[in-house]
């Protein structure tokens, strides 16, 4: 009995785990969960398990890159930040989250 429960709910606990562990920024940006901000990291739009995580990461890599760029030229890493943003947002695909001016997202 326990062994045919367990084989019926295995495949069932691997469809819902499954996405938790292959989120990245691509998959999340597909899923409407996260969306670029203007200050040039990245937002939550819509929380879900594995998401907050994915955006303090991505976050962290970008501040420490654009802590390069800010040292390398001499520039703010805030201005940085937002020059990288109006590049990112340029490229998103549609369908994809940005902020907008009012702080709101917006989908491209």
């Amino acid at each position: 009995m326990k062994t045919r429960f367990l084989a019926l709910i295995l495949p069932v606990f691997l469809l819902i785990a499954l996405p938790v562990y292959a989120l990245d920024l691509d998959s999340a940006r597909n899923q409407g969960l996260v969306g670029e901000r203007l200050d040039g990291y990245v937002g939550v739009v819509k929380d879900a398990p594995g998401v907050s995580a994915l955006v303090a990461d991505i976050n962290a890599k970008r501040k420490a890159e654009y802590q390069k760029i800010s040292a390398k030229n001499g520039k703010a890493v805030d201005i940085v930040g937002k020059i990288a943003a109006e590049t990112i947002i340029a490229k998103l695909k549609p369908g994809h989250y940005y902020q907008g001016p009012d702080g709101g997202w917006k989908k491209k």
